[in-house]
């Protein structure tokens, strides 16, 4: 999958000459006049001034009462430097010759500087910003819009959310901004961003929220703001502010290739993070031992869902809290923790947010019936992953060419298992490429029973010859996924 992924970094800005900016005015001007001269009639039968739409607000008291709180962040890095390559000259005749010269040449780290803004969110100096702003910096400078200039150190990092928190080394008191409602946030409405683009400190910008929910690829737990409030280099970390002066995002990515496309953090999210980044360092989040996928349309017609809604499960950990729950593969969650789950993103940021060792309820769909398990979730450990790769057996109504799946080829291909086929080739223009099945996946099930070879594989593909799509779950990359294939 493409993501979109731009760290906002500083730049150069540009400017066009004298010379040329006059040429262009005296142009307009010369437009200008001729247009005037043209239409005096139409204008002289224009609709009172009183009766046009008004304008866009005006944004004076909020940039005046937000703009104290908005600080620049300068950070300092050690980089490890790197240098051409030296030749290997030991073993030839120029060796001594060569130490005697240039020796080992020690390579010493250098210097980098970035900037980034911030929201004071505590009067005691404390500063919400962004992970990719602060993390790894040797020293970090915060200035105040009065100019004043503070040491800082960083709290807490949270890389998966791409949030931080850092406090100045000085007493205050600072003015503290008010975190908003980002849930209540509604599309349509005017936002202000307040940063320091290219280091223009306190650079005020206006435009409305785009949408909400976005998923840009750029972690796990994606559920970001859009807006067409001009953000630029510089501006991570700055706030999202909404019309009653409060901070409803954390301004983080722009779309690289597009105008007027950027991308904050809800509130929300830093809201619930908040406590732990102040008090631990770091994030806690909970886990349940599942893989799972979104629900599409074929999936909910061959899973017999009434409605297209809820997080798949493909794959469920062993001895993890789902299988003590009794959670089974193929079940659909539409419920957790009392929360209604619209889809696998929901899930995974639901429960990430849920507390270790809380029993939490789950609704789940199982061959069309709905129930109600408990679990008691647990601590997110860093995961392993596992991969896959591909032989022959015809392609059949299908498009499938199968391979059997031998204990050496599941070892070399890292796979958790040497149950079920390998797909070594997809037909052009069948359901298997159709449905986006792929060279190198491993196929685990065929409408809901287990693949145990190929002969296997090809008398269920047989029985299932006269219906018109056929559910497969597949081990690709090292997670589970089903596919639905249209005869």
């Amino acid at each position: 999958m493409n993501t979109i992924k731009n760290r906002l970094k500083t730049g150069n800005l540009r400017y066009p000459t004298v010379g040329a900016v006059a040429v262009a005015f005296l142009f307009a001007g010369m437009l200008i006049t001729s247009s005037l001269g043209t239409f005096t009639h139409t204008q002289a039968a224009a609709a009172p001034a009183q009766s046009m739409v008004a304008g866009p607000p005006s944004f004076v008291e909020l940039a005046e009462a937000l703009g104290p709180s908005v600080v620049n962040i300068k950070v300092t890095k050690m980089q490890k430097a790197e240098g051409p390559e030296m030749p290997d000259m030991e073993n030839t005749p120029f060796g001594d010759m060569f130490k005697h010269f240039f020796g080992d040449m020690p390579r010493t780290p250098r210097r980098i500087q970035g900037a980034g803004s911030g929201v004071v969110i505590n009067s005691d100096g404390t500063i919400l910003t962004n992970n990719h702003v602060v993390e790894g910096a040797s020293e970090i400078v915060v200035t105040t819009s009065d100019k004043q200039e503070y040491k800082a150190r960083v709290v807490g990092l949270d890389p998966k959310t791409d949030l931080a928190v850092i406090k100045m080394d000085t007493k205050g008191p600072f003015k503290a901004a008010v975190l908003g409602d980002s849930e209540a946030t509604r599309v349509g409405e005017w936002v202000i961003a307040i940063g320091n683009p290219f280091g223009l400190s306190n650079t005020v910008t206006a435009g409305i929220v785009s949408a909400k929910g976005r998923i840009i690829g750029a972690g796990p737990y994606d559920d970001f703001i859009q807006t067409d409030a001009p953000i630029n280099p510089g501006n991570s970390g700055g706030p999202l502010i909404n019309m009653k002066g409060e901070v409803i995002g954390i301004n983080t990515a722009i779309l690289p290739n597009g105008q007027g496309i950027g991308f904050a953090i809800p509130i929300h999210t830093a809201k619930a993070l908040l406590p732990q980044l102040e008090t631990k360092g770091t994030v806690t989040r909970g886990y349940i031992g599942v893989s799972i996928q979104d629900v599409t349309e074929d999936l909910a017609q061959s899973l017999n869902l009434k409605v297209k809604k809820g997080a798949v499960v493909t794959e469920v950990v062993e001895g993890g809290p789902a299988q003590d729950a009794g959670i089974k593969r193929g079940d659909v969650i539409i419920t957790f923790d009392n929360h209604e789950i619209k889809d696998r993103h929901e899930l995974a940021s639901t429960v990430a947010g849920t507390p270790v060792d809380r029993e939490a309820p789950v609704g789940i769909v199982r061959d069309g019936k709905e129930m109600t398990l408990h679990i008691k979730v647990a601590r997110l450990e860093s995961k392993e992953a596992v991969t896959a790769k591909s032989d022959e057996t015809s392609h059949g109504k299908w498009g499938l060419q199968l391979q059997e799946l031998t204990p050496d080829i599941a070892r070399q291909l890292g796979a958790k298992t040497d149950k079920g086929v390998l797909v070594a080739g997809v037909q052009p223009g069948s359901p298997a490429e159709n449905a986006s099945v792929q060279r190198g996946d491993i196929i685990l099930e065929v409408n809901r029973q287990p693949v145990k070879g190929v002969e296997d594989m090809k008398d269920k593909l047989e029985k299932a010859r006269a219906k018109d799509s056929l559910l497969l779950l597949i081990q690709r990359g090292g997670g589970n996924l089903y596919i639905v294939l249209k005869g």
